[in-house]
């Protein structure tokens, strides 16, 4: 999903880096921001401090500055990637047509390889309680938005659910595929196929 910007905090003297001469001054949510994008590509191992402030061109100070510890910076990270499906949503519900709408929520997800890393790595490390719930409410959270759409079209609402479920399902297993180099079709070559899946009816795409 499209990533919100990155709010930037007052300075403080622990949080602030070198970066090509100038002084950068990095925010919890910069951490946090850092480690879903580890965690797309490596899973929960790979949200590790050292790696993170040598990504990030940071000291492991500034990592201290704002959070206890590892445990902390995860709890962070999937707090900021539950509210950027809250910030997602409140501008897809700026689109009044339910279908614009869902072809817009569908190119914006299957253009973005780091959420669908996350979703699919998340449900996978399932076995860690709070891994699983927030994975559990935020994709509760898209299906019932997702259908909530549906319904506006007239599509019923157990259809609508098995339709989205489905739908999903899609987007979810293609990041699996591509994981494992099973398909190297771009995911957005998808959005034509999950909109017919869905029995959503075609409409121009955005821009058009």
């Amino acid at each position: 999903m499209i990533r919100p910007s990155i709010r930037w905090r007052m300075f403080s003297p622990y949080a602030a880096v070198w970066k090509g001469g100038n002084v950068t001054r990095l925010t919890a949510d910069d951490w946090a921001r850092a480690a879903l994008d580890a965690l797309a590509g490596g899973g929960l191992a790979a949200v590790a401090v050292e790696p993170l402030a040598v990504r990030l061109g940071a000291t492991k100070g500034s990592f201290y500055w704002h959070f206890r510890n590892r445990r902390a910076l995860l709890e962070a990270a999937l707090a900021l990637w539950e509210r950027d499906t809250e910030t997602v949503i409140a501008e897809l519900d700026e689109i009044g047509d339910p279908a614009r709408r869902m072809r817009t929520l569908l190119e914006g997800a299957l253009s973005d390889p780091v959420d669908a890393g996350i979703s699919f790595r998340l449900i996978s490390e399932a076995d860690d309680p709070v891994v699983a719930e927030v994975a559990r409410r935020v994709s509760v959270r898209r299906l019932g938005y997702m259908q909530a759409s549906l319904e506006r079209l007239g599509v019923p609402p157990g259809l609508a659910r098995r339709r989205v479920v489905a739908g999903y399902g899609i987007y979810l297993g293609i990041a699996a595929l591509r994981r494992i180099g099973a398909t190297d079709e771009p995911p957005a070559s998808f959005i034509d196929q999950a909109m017919t899946e869905m029995g959503i009816p075609a409409g121009p795409a955005d821009g058009a």
